[in-house]
């Protein structure tokens, strides 16, 4: 038997990440994982370390372990990360391994993943592989091919009382319910690759998965691949990804396993390397996938008047060097300061809410209230400044927010799922001089 790759860790804030490198092809493959994993334990089946050296035979692949799964550091049960730190943990790994530009391989739940970051970093992703992925986790009238809420706690509840056994095997891998020899491999990675509470609380985080919003920002050569009989994540799934991301391409293959390295796996292999081999030269990219937010002191006239110049001078730079000391302690750029008004952008969305949280608790403290809004979309590069319609909706959500609210979009609320963050739902509106009826949130710690 060949020798398993060298595990290595990448630091991710105060965390370590487990990742392997393997394979000597011109294109770098990162693998971002479903569920859970083990990156040594991957290798112990052997139809699973076929398909790996498979992958190596035309890629240079990126495996990880996300934070608080297999070999990475364990995070507490209620503090799992959201698909921010995720993105974090998957451009540490990136960093560490030497990888400037690679095609990402969303498998299942890291399709998710893998989509946010080919948006927001369009000028590290060469290409997206989206293979048994979804958009959303829970069934709504409008995504009809998931399970219901009702079905995940079912699932949920077996999960929890049979962790560790080989469970789930007919609807992840149908070919293999019966073979000893998988069953006992599957059942190990299950307790190598997560303790039964974190799987649950992974589980119960991605029920608030939804990037549906994000498809249209992708502008990276994408395929999609899904078999038709998939009883885990159905076919519909792989549809509405290619449908919804531009010049996407559908692979539907035939057979009914969720697992890739089981069933046909040399026709999920040839199509992946088809499109890893067949990628061009990158393109730089003008727009990108990034969250805009807005601050603007309330009442801020008033209080200028009523204090005199000098006064209201020294409070103001007290107000800006709070704002701007927590925009960069939250990674995010300042692209705009007018008066007492802040525009700033961010790679995530939850860094800016929490920025946004901050930075009003903190000038509280200095006699002021501030009003904050929030809106991911796709926005344009204009030198130093970013335009586009994301823009303009995050000013029109601010100006609706009140007194100490930080008021987002529901495309936020969706991509911060397992922030931690608490909304309250404020409803449908309109934002002037912006089409459809908007859903907006009032954030809160």
């Amino acid at each position: 038997m060949r020798s398993v790759p060298k595990t290595r860790y990448a630091r991710s804030g105060d965390l370590s990440i487990a990742y392997q490198c393997f394979g000597e092809g011109p294109v770098d493959l990162v693998v971002v994982p479903g569920w859970i994993s083990n990156v040594e334990w991957q290798w112990e089946e052997p139809g699973n370390a076929h398909f790996l050296r498979r992958l190596g035979s035309f890629a240079r692949v990126v495996s990880f372990d996300k934070r608080g799964t297999g070999l990475s550091d364990r995070v507490r049960e209620d503090e799992l990360p959201g698909l921010d730190e995720r993105m974090d943990d998957l451009r540490a790994v990136m960093d560490d391994a030497g990888t400037e530009r690679a095609v990402l391989m969303g498998i299942s739940e890291g399709g998710s993943l893998a989509v946010l970051f080919a948006a927001t970093y369009p000028e590290r992703t060469t290409g997206l592989l989206l293979c048994g992925s979804f958009a959303r986790f829970t069934r709504t009238p409008d995504y009809p091919w998931v399970a219901s809420s009702e079905d995940h706690e079912a699932a949920m509840a077996n999960y929890a009382a049979r962790w560790g056994e080989p469970i789930g095997m007919r609807t992840f891998c149908p070919t293999m319910a019966e073979n000893e020899s998988y069953r006992s491999w599957w059942a190990s990675l299950l307790r190598q690759g997560a303790s039964p509470g974190a799987a649950l609380a992974l589980y119960r985080m991605n029920l608030g998965i939804d990037v549906r919003p994000i498809l249209p920002s992708v502008s990276v050569p994408t395929l999609v691949i899904h078999r038709k009989g998939d009883r885990l994540i159905p076919v519909e799934n792989g549809r509405y990804l290619a449908e919804q991301i531009s010049g996407a391409r559908l692979a539907e293959l035939e057979g009914d396993d969720h697992f890739l390295e089981v069933g046909d796996s040399e026709a999920v292999l040839t199509k992946i390397e088809q499109f890893v081999t067949g990628m061009e030269s990158p393109t730089h990219a003008e727009r990108v996938l990034t969250t805009v937010l807005f601050v603007d002191m309330v009442d801020s006239t008033r209080r200028a008047v009523a204090m005199g110049d000098r006064r209201w001078r020294a409070l103001l730079e007290s107000y800006h060097a709070v704002v701007r000391r927590e925009i960069e302690r939250h990674r995010g750029v300042e692209l705009d300061a007018a008066g007492d008004g802040f525009l700033a952008s961010f790679d995530g969305p939850t860094r800016a809410v929490r920025c946004a949280l901050v930075v009003r608790d903190a000038v509280r403290r200095l006699g002021i209230d501030v009003r904050a809004g929030a809106h991911t979309g796709e926005c344009e590069r204009l030198a130093n400044k970013l335009g586009g319609v994301a823009v303009h909706i995050g000013a029109r959500i601010a100006g609706l927010a009140g007194a100490g609210e930080v008021l987002v979009s529901g495309t936020v609320r969706d991509l911060v799922t397992g922030s931690g963050i608490a909304f309250s739902d404020r409803g449908e509106t309109d934002l002037r001089g912006v089409s459809g009826r908007w859903r907006l949130f009032s954030a809160d710690a």
